[in-house]
């Protein structure tokens, strides 16, 4: 397992709980992908989902709301106290909204983690804009802010097979969706 030290540092933990603590809805739009991960779900024939970077666990709630006979839901953000213990595997690992916050020299460290925590398929949203929201020290909330065949090339680099994912209507120009087929 990677040490969650490598993941990333002390002092962004703190900025990222400072973001979550905040009124202003940080991390709780996850229940925007329920449809799309059942759909994943069936896809892959997926028992089990680990929700990384969960933030306030939106996608899980609207996932057990769903009543999804047999399945297992787990969270994880090391940010969110009660969320941050070490993650378990998952047939499928969903990634919105994550991706463009790790910080950039842990980055690498952090695709690692979730190729090593997929056994079938990791699906992964990564807007490519300037977040509306600012860290404490004031740097924009989205740390890396890249092309999205920047972000194709990392993640084939990181060993995953890209596939397209599901879409938004009106995010396409703001946001890649894709799915990471593992082991493939």
């Amino acid at each position: 397992m990677i040490p969650q030290v490598r993941l990333i540092s002390r002092e962004y933990v703190i900025a990222q709980r400072t973001l979550h603590a905040s009124p202003r809805g940080y991390g709780g739009k996850g229940d925007a992908w329920a449809e799309a991960v059942c759909e994943l779900m069936r896809h892959y024939q997926a028992t089990s989902v680990l929700d990384y970077g969960c933030g306030q666990g939106a996608l899980v709630k609207a996932l057990r709301l769903k009543d999804i006979k047999g399945a297992r839901f787990a969270e994880y953000d090391p940010a969110i106290p009660g969320k941050d213990s070490p993650p378990v595997f998952a047939d499928l690992v969903v990634c919105t909204d994550v991706l463009e916050h790790i910080e950039p020299d842990r980055l690498d460290a952090v695709l690692a983690h979730l190729k090593l925590l997929a056994r079938r398929a990791v699906f992964a949203v990564i807007a490519l804009r300037p977040a509306n929201k600012t860290l404490i020290d004031g740097r924009n909330a989205h740390l890396i802010i890249e092309t999205a065949e920047w972000w194709t090339g990392r993640l084939e680099s990181a060993g995953f097979t890209v596939l397209a994912g599901p879409k938004k209507p009106g995010k396409l120009a703001r946001e890649l969706s894709v799915v990471l087929a593992v082991g493939a």
